[in-house]
């Protein structure tokens, strides 16, 4: 991939159709949109899978009230990803040897990205996403990733975080952002997901939490799935620590139902719960932009939990088989 960033790929425009199954409303793309112009986006809803915004309360104010501040909802702030881009494109390049694809399926509008993330603390599936988001859109389209908590309010960290728009994913935050017309990435599997065992690397897991389904049907917005395998190779899950977290009441302390127990470089064999307890191994990484999934135009769908259930399985199985895909080109058990 070119260092530099890429004129903006095209995309595809999102059209609501309502017909079959509530199933086959969730899953069904349809044919024949329209290439996006190669220009930047206007940020006014549009179309029909905004027509719910009408039905939705009064924006919340961005978490980032600071004036002037590029971070957070109001970032993501040039100076930073421009300043970091040589480090980071060798990294994404040599280090982790970053393949990325289907950028043709990032639809025109606003759009909610849901992925899986590996490695614990410092994932870099999501990293690689993001800031290859950057470098191929550029100013033109801004993604706000989602950081958890313990990583927000970390010292230095948590700046650094909102400096690159990064957001705590609330409804709130993530609606605000939708208003803008920005992107928002999240991982519904949080800590679960991160610090899920080694041998469940090539898994998708979202946890159960169907929370972005929800959001999603209310905002008007389409889901882009993301596939991805090798960040779990960075660090090596060795137990997920379940019994463990509950003895230490981790879930009440650190919003943690896991107390990972890993073996990295370079502290060995150890109980891990900091971002800064490991350095991440060169394992290769593969991510591909999936087919979006579209919603009726109906936000009163949100609480028809078969509706719900049926969106969430086929977003999960839809990441299971992406993936499932990436890691048959996997040449050796670690490194790629």
């Amino acid at each position: 991939m070119a260092a530099k960033a890429k004129k903006r790929a095209p995309a595809r425009k999102a059209r609501s159709k309502a017909t079959g199954s509530a199933a086959r409303r969730v899953t069904k793309t349809q044919a024949g949109r329209k290439p996006a112009r190669d220009k930047q986006r206007s940020v006014a809803p549009r179309g029909a899978s905004r027509a719910t915004a009408a039905k939705r309360k009064t924006a919340a104010k961005p978490e980032i009230v600071e004036a002037g501040k590029l971070e957070g909802l109001n970032g993501p702030d040039p100076r930073v990803m421009d300043g970091q881009s040589p480090i980071w494109n060798r990294l994404m390049d040599y280090y982790f040897r970053l393949e990325i694809d289907g950028w043709e399926n990032i639809p025109e509008e606003p759009s909610l990205l849901i992925g899986v993330h590996s490695g614990g603390p410092l994932t870099m599936d999501a990293w690689t996403v993001a800031l290859s988001w950057w470098r191929h859109f550029g100013e033109s389209r801004k993604l706000h990733g989602t950081a958890h908590d313990v990583l927000m309010g970390a010292p230095l960290l948590g700046e650094y975080f909102r400096r690159m728009g990064a957001i705590a994913p609330t409804r709130e935050n993530i609606q605000a952002a939708f208003d803008k017309g920005d992107d928002v990435i999240l991982w519904p599997g949080g800590e679960v997901d991160a610090y899920r065992s080694w041998t469940k690397r090539d898994t998708a897991v979202l946890g159960g939490r169907k929370g972005f389904v929800r959001l999603a049907i209310r905002s008007g917005v389409p889901i882009v799935p993301i596939a991805t395998v090798g960040g779990h190779d960075t660090l090596f899950v060795l137990s997920e620590g379940r019994g463990l977290a509950k003895l230490l009441k981790l879930k009440e302390r650190m919003r943690s139902d896991v107390a990972p127990i890993t073996f990295s470089v370079p502290f060995g064999i150890t109980l891990h719960l900091t971002p800064f307890q490991h350095i991440p191994l060169p394992a290769k990484i593969r991510t591909r932009f999936l087919e979006p999934i579209y919603f009726e135009n109906d936000a009163d769908l949100a609480d028809d939990e078969e509706y719900v259930s049926n969106a969430y399985d086929a977003i999960e199985g839809a990441i299971q088989k992406g993936m499932n895909e990436l890691a048959k080109k996997r040449k050796f058990p670690v490194f790629g």
